[in-house]
């Protein structure tokens, strides 16, 4: 069965369809697979704004993992685990959840429509989640809500991850950022998914993160994606509670052709 990975967060522009795409990439890049053998891993839109779809497209036939869109199936979507000969699906997820308090008590934070229902079929057979947080204070509040209202109430083991930390700017907000997550008790990961231009010019040049030039700056954007995914992908593991860390030494380190499929190409996302 496949071990399902959902990227979660309430605020949008975090990066979570960056990280869904690229852990796809490396992930499939490092499990390969034999000629004539299905793709081992599956990244899924349930966002309606579908900009991984788009990205999906410019790629083409070099994508080298499948591709579904499904955020008009939550039948589906709760068979994810199912498909045959995925070992690893990422789900990448709208950035625009009714969070703001206005459910009364015992209401679910997720509110009601399509939307909601295609993130409840997800996280109700989800194996883990990984939330983005980029190095901002703007993004606490958004990223606390979605831990505390829709993470852990339902019991899934998950990792923050910090996205899009510009080294440039030095090391002030990425470690107030850490010290934030971790006074919350929350587990995060180690690596630190740092800016590259490369990954903001990734989906108009119909490129994936191991699909990148040989040049210095790409191994090193290409680096943070392989390390992500060792942590969060590969190795599938429960991540442990969040452990007394010191902040300051939580920081940053130092393509295969495939095909895109539509919803109804894997059997269990009909």
């Amino acid at each position: 069965m496949a071990h399902v990975h959902v990227i979660l967060n309430q605020k949008g522009g975090v990066g979570k369809s960056t990280l869904t795409v690229n852990l796809a990439a490396v992930t499939a890049d490092v499990l390969g697979r034999a000629p004539g053998e299905e793709p081992p891993v599956v990244a899924v839109s349930i966002d309606p704004q579908g900009s991984a779809v788009w990205w999906s497209e410019r790629v083409g036939d070099g994508l080298p993992f499948d591709f579904v869109q499904a955020h008009d199936d939550p039948a589906g979507l709760a068979s994810l685990h199912r498909i045959p000969s995925a070992r690893h699906v990422f789900v990448d997820t709208p950035g625009w959840l009714d969070l703001s308090g206005r459910a009364r008590p015992g209401d679910c934070p997720l509110g009601s429509g399509p939307a909601a229902e295609a993130l409840r079929a997800v996280l109700d057979h989800a194996d883990d989640v990984i939330v983005p947080i980029e190095p901002e204070p703007l993004g606490f509040e958004p990223t606390q809500r979605t831990v505390e209202r829709v993470v852990k109430p339902r019991g899934l083991p998950f990792r923050v991850v910090v996205n899009n930390w510009d080294p440039r700017d030095g090391r002030a907000d990425l470690e107030q950022t850490q010290a934030f997550v971790l006074a919350q008790g929350w587990p995060i990961a180690r690596t630190v998914v740092r800016h590259y231009k490369l990954h903001t010019r990734a989906s108009a040049d119909g490129l994936v993160v191991t699909q990148y030039g040989g040049n210095r700056v790409a191994l090193q954007a290409r680096e943070d994606f392989f390390r992500l995914a060792l942590e969060v992908g590969l190795g599938a593991a429960v991540p442990a509670p969040a452990a007394p860390v010191d902040a300051a030494r939580v920081g940053p380190q130092g393509g295969r052709p495939g095909r895109r499929r539509k919803a109804a190409g894997r059997a269990g996302v009909a």
